[in-house]
C-alpha cells in the first residue's frame, strides 16, 4: 500500500470515529434532556387539589409521597390538642431543636402513634377495639415505648354504659367527635400524651397481613389449643396468618384471661419485630403496597411518613423497645368483668417513659378513674410489669400464667 493510500485510510477511519462520537454525544444529550424533562414534570406543580376552599398545585413526586390512600376510612385526627392536653416542657428541655424526622409532630423528639386492633367482623361487631397500644418513638434516646391498654379498662368519662370499657369508646356516639377522634381524646386526656397519628386494623386483616409477609417465625413457650383442631405446638415454627390470629385472640387457658392475652401478645410483638428486621427494602415495599392496596389498615400517615418511620424503627435495638401494660386489677363493674386502673402506678410509667420532655402529669390533670380506690387494692401484681422485647424474645420476661387445669390437659 502506498503512503497516499495509507493516509486516506487513516483519514477515513478518523472521520468515521468522529461521526460515531458525534452521534453518541447527541444521543446522550437527547437522553439527558428527556431525563430533565421527566424530573421537571414530576416536580412541577401540575396537579391541582383542594385544601379547604383553596385550590393549590402539587408536583407528581410530592403527590405520591404525601398521599394518604387509606385516610378516608377513619378520617384525620385533630392535631390541635391545646384543649385536650397542655404541653408544658421541663425547664432543661430545649424544644426548639429539630430531631430531623421531618413529620408533623406535636413535640419535637418524639412521635406517638395510637394503634387499635378491632374484633373480628365474622365473630363480633367489628367495632370493639380489643387490642390497644400507645406507641411512642423517642428519637433522642433511640427507643420505642409501648403502653398496652387492656380492652376492659374502666373509663366512665368515655366508655359506654353499663360497662364503661375502653374498647367501647369508638362506638360511643354520644360525643360529637368522629369515632377515631373519641379514642384519641380519651388517650390524650388520660395520659397527657399528644397523639400524632393512628393506625387501625382488624383480626380478619391481621390474617392477610401476616400471610403477605410470609408468616412470622416464633419460638412458642407452650402449646396453645385455640380450638380442638386449631393448635399451635410448643417450639420453633413459622406462624401463618390464621395461627397468628389464634395467638392474639386466645385467653381460655390463662389464669388471668384477658390480661394473660395482653401478656401473650408481647410474644407476637417480639417475633413480628424480628421478622420486620429480617426483611429487605424491596420486601417491605412490596408488602406495604399490598397492605395499602387491599386496605388492610386505616391510617392518616402518608406513604412518605410510613417510609420515614420504617427507617426510624430499623435503627432501634430490641433492648430499647419497652413494653408496659396499664397497671391495675380485675374487678366486677356493674356485674361485668373490668380492669380498674391503679392511677399512681400508671402515672409513674407515663411520666418516666412517655413524657420525657414534659413536666410530670399530676393525678388531678389526668382523667384516669379508679373503680377500686387506692388503699383498697386487692392485688398489685401488675403494677410493675415492664419488659423489653429482647427479654420477651429470650424468654426471661414473665409471660402469661397458664391455668393448672389447662397445663394438666395440654402442657
Amino acid at each position: 500500500m502506498s503512503k497516499n493510500e495509507s493516509r486516506r485510510t487513516r483519514r477515513k477511519r478518523q472521520a468515521q470515529e468522529t461521526v460515531a462520537v458525534n452521534i453518541l454525544v447527541k444521543f446522550a444529550a437527547v437522553l439527558l434532556t428527556i431525563m430533565l424533562v421527566v424530573l421537571m414534570a414530576f416536580n412541577a406543580p401540575i396537579i391541582s387539589y383542594k385544601n379547604g376552599t383553596v385550590t393549590q398545585q402539587m408536583s407528581v413526586t410530592k403527590y405520591f409521597k404525601t398521599r394518604q390512600p387509606v385516610k378516608y376510612i377513619e378520617g384525620e385526627i385533630n392535631q390541635d390538642v391545646n384543649d385536650q392536653v397542655a404541653v408544658e416542657y421541663k425547664p432543661e428541655v430545649d424544644h426548639s431543636l429539630s430531631d430531623g424526622l421531618d413529620i408533623h409532630q406535636t413535640i419535637e423528639g418524639q412521635f406517638t402513634i395510637l394503634f387499635l386492633g378491632f374484633d373480628s367482623r365474622e365473630n363480633g361487631s367489628g367495632n370493639l377495639h380489643d387490642v390497644n397500644y400507645l406507641m411512642q418513638f423517642d428519637l433522642y434516646n433511640a427507643s420505642l415505648n409501648i403502653l398496652q391498654i387492656p380492652r376492659d379498662t374502666f373509663m366512665p368519662d368515655y366508655g359506654m354504659a353499663p360497662t364503661y370499657k375502653f374498647n367501647s369508646i369508638y362506638s360511643n356516639n354520644a360525643s360529637r367527635h368522629t369515632p377515631i377522634q373519641r379514642v384519641v381524646k380519651a388517650v390524650q386526656e388520660s395520659f397527657g400524651v399528644p397523639v400524632d397519628a393512628y393506625v387501625t386494623t382488624t383480626c380478619d386483616n391481621i390474617v392477610e397481613i401476616v400471610d403477605i409477609v410470609g408468616g412470622v417465625p416464633i419460638d412458642m413457650p407452650f402449646t396453645m389449643v385455640f380450638e380442638a383442631d386449631k393448635i399451635i405446638y410448643e417450639g420453633e415454627q413459622t406462624l401463618s396468618g390464621e395461627q397468628a390470629e389464634w395467638l392474639l385472640r386466645f385467653r381460655y387457658g390463662y389464669e388471668f384471661a384477658d390480661i394473660g392475652r395482653v401478656q401473650a401478645q408481647r410474644l407476637f410483638m417480639a417475633a413480628a419485630m424480628k421478622k420486620a428486621i429480617s426483611m429487605n427494602s424491596l420486601e417491605i415495599l412490596s408488602a406495604t403496597n399490598k397492605v395499602y392496596g387491599q386496605e388492610l389498615i386505616a391510617t392518616d400517615l402518608s406513604v412518605d411518613d410510613i417510609a420515614r418511620i420504617a427507617d426510624l424503627a430499623g435503627t432501634i435495638d430490641m433492648n430499647n423497645v419497652h413494653v408496659f401494660m396499664l397497671p391495675g386489677e380485675g374487678a366486677k363493674i356493674n356485674g361485668y368483668d373490668g380492669w380498674s386502673v391503679h392511677k399512681s402506678a400508671a402515672l409513674e410509667i407515663v411520666n418516666e417513659y412517655f413524657r420525657t420532655q414534659q413536666v410530670p402529669l399530676r393525678p388531678d390533670q389526668s382523667t384516669l378513674c379508679e373503680f377500686v380506690q387506692e388503699g383498697s387494692y386487692r392485688s398489685t401484681l401488675f403494677d410493675e410489669n415492664g419488659a423489653t422485647l429482647k427479654d420477651v424474645d429470650d424468654g426471661t420476661a414473665e409471660g402469661p400464667r397458664l391455668k393448672n387445669s389447662y397445663k394438666n390437659m395440654y402442657d
